[in-house]
């Protein structure tokens, strides 16, 4: 989806003024080096007011979605995170298709032990369709909480 070849020690958007990009394939994934390198622990990223487009009426669709992964020699850097996930904002995709493609371009790029993400969406012609995704298995030891996003009742 986009070069990754740029080096985990000097991020494109930490402490620089960025532009939010035009589309996800355009949006720069900045990672730098895990602080802890060889410890097993759950990072956890929690996005309540995604949007993406709906492919077909280009209509707005909504989600909370959250990422958990355990680190393996990188981290993802906050703001690019942010920028990638708001990248979606005119890109037009299913859920299934935004949600999956976020947590396996994360996961490619960034190479985590294990990595899920919960797509919670919002009702459209008024069924909420959730999607899940993991590259595995989750590391033995790790504590696992559950994603805190209760089943539709108007996610309130």
């Amino acid at each position: 989806m986009s070069d990754s070849s740029h080096t985990p020690l000097q991020p494109k958007h930490l402490g620089q003024s960025s532009e939010l990009p035009a589309s996800p394939e355009a949006a720069l994934l900045d990672y730098v080096p895990n602080p802890r390198v060889g410890e097993l622990y759950l990072v956890r990223f929690a996005a309540p007011e995604f949007t993406s487009l709906c492919p077909v009426t280009g209509q707005p669709d909504f989600a909370h979605l959250v990422i958990d992964y355990a680190p393996g020699e990188t981290i993802v850097e906050s703001k690019s995170l942010k920028l990638f996930l708001g990248s979606f904002r005119n890109h037009a995709g299913f859920h299934e298709d935004c949600t999956v493609g976020i947590g396996r371009r994360l996961f490619d790029e960034m190479q985590p032990q294990w990595l899920r993400i919960g797509g919670y969406w919002y009702p459209r012609g008024g069924i909420p369709i959730d999607v899940f995704w993991q590259s595995g298995p989750p590391p033995q030891g790790l504590w696992l909480p559950d994603q805190g996003v209760a089943p539709y009742r108007g996610r309130g």
